[in-house]
């Protein structure tokens, strides 16, 4: 895990203090949609499926950072559709790291050398871009060709600037171990991000492709034989210990996706930005009247094949905080992981 060591101890404070305030339920990361507009049209992606008058729709800045500040969570991951499209996405980011929040601004960078000068390199703001494999395979993932290059040439503008550049990688099940081998060392060893992220597609209800989703067996069968011959412990994931043991299937999980709520111009998601149950206009409101004990594999047919990060990465970082020798080996690996 190559999480900066500063935000590591932020975090790791954060979770105590909740545990000392014997609080059970608390979020560790925002997700925040201010619109819903994207300039690709993802098959895996069901955001862009709402109304035009909807896709119209920017979120105020001051509706988008108090969202963030009711909620209490240390990081913000910023998403959309495509946030680079919002015109003020560069004052959110502003005051939401003026707030010493973790800021981590979704892209599929197509935008990000025209608005790279809007932003300022800090240590609590990075660049999340979407690279779903190589060139053929990111390209037909996103229907349009030029995308992976132009996201590589965006990666390197952001590096050279001094900014942190993390990815995130979605796996579907026409992946093989070997396109996720090959994407993670290209990105790991070629680019050189600061970090990456990788989840198993789920089966989003609105995405227009539905027959490419993956199974929980083939999750796990896909994960442990990427993950053979070391290749976890030399590429700087930015997941905890636990949650990449989950992938592979060495331990399991219920989810708790009440730890990352979802913020949109519809208000509070019930339970998670990958269904939707209703909303509400409250953070207060989301987690006091949500049943999140209907919610999970095994109590919710939807739930069934999901093993996505917003489900069972919090669950995996909690177990760590909750685990002494879990804890140490988190803390082993971010610091190896810094030294690179």
């Amino acid at each position: 895990m190559a999480m900066p060591l500063r935000q590591s101890i932020k975090v790791a404070t954060y979770l105590a203090e909740q545990k000392l305030r014997k609080r059970d339920k608390f979020p560790l990361i925002v997700e925040l949609e201010p619109l819903f507009a994207c300039n690709l049209k993802c098959e895996g992606c069901g955001k862009i499926q709402h109304p035009a008058g909807v896709l119209k729709q920017r979120m105020p800045v001051a509706q988008a950072v108090g969202a963030v500040l009711e909620s209490g969570a240390p990081m913000v991951s910023i998403a959309g559709g495509e946030p680079l499209m919002h015109p003020q996405i560069d004052e959110i980011v502003r005051q939401l790291v003026a707030k010493k929040k973790y800021v981590f601004l979704c892209t599929n960078a197509m935008l990000l050398r025209k608005k790279m000068d809007k932003f300022k390199p800090s240590p609590y703001f990075a660049f999340a871009v979407h690279i779903d494999g190589l060139r053929e395979r990111h390209d037909e993932s996103v229907a349009k060709e030029g995308v992976f290059d132009e996201a590589v040439e965006a990666i390197k503008e952001a590096k050279r600037r001094g900014f942190r550049v993390t990815t995130n990688s979605t796996f579907f099940n026409t992946d093989t171990p070997q396109t996720i081998i090959e994407v993670l060392n290209f990105l790991n060893d070629d680019l050189k991000v600061d970090e990456m992220m990788i989840s198993p597609a789920y089966a989003y209800e609105k995405a227009p492709d539905q027959e490419h989703f993956l199974g929980v067996e083939q999750t796990r069968e896909l994960f442990k034989k990427a993950f053979a011959g070391g290749n976890r412990r030399k590429w700087r994931l930015n997941h905890s210990p636990l949650f990449l043991d989950f992938l592979e299937g060495k331990v399991d999980f219920p989810c708790t996706a009440w730890a990352i709520p979802n913020y949109s111009l519809f208000g509070w998601q019930r339970p998670c930005y990958l269904m939707s149950d209703g909303y509400v206009p409250t953070y207060r409101e989301l987690i006091e009247e949500t049943d999140w004990d209907k919610y999970g594999r095994g109590k919710d047919p939807r739930c069934a094949n999901c093993m996505a990060h917003c489900g069972y990465e919090p669950t995996a970082v909690l177990a760590t905080m909750g685990s002494l020798k879990e804890s140490l080996r988190a803390m082993r690996e971010t610091v190896s992981g810094n030294r690179e």
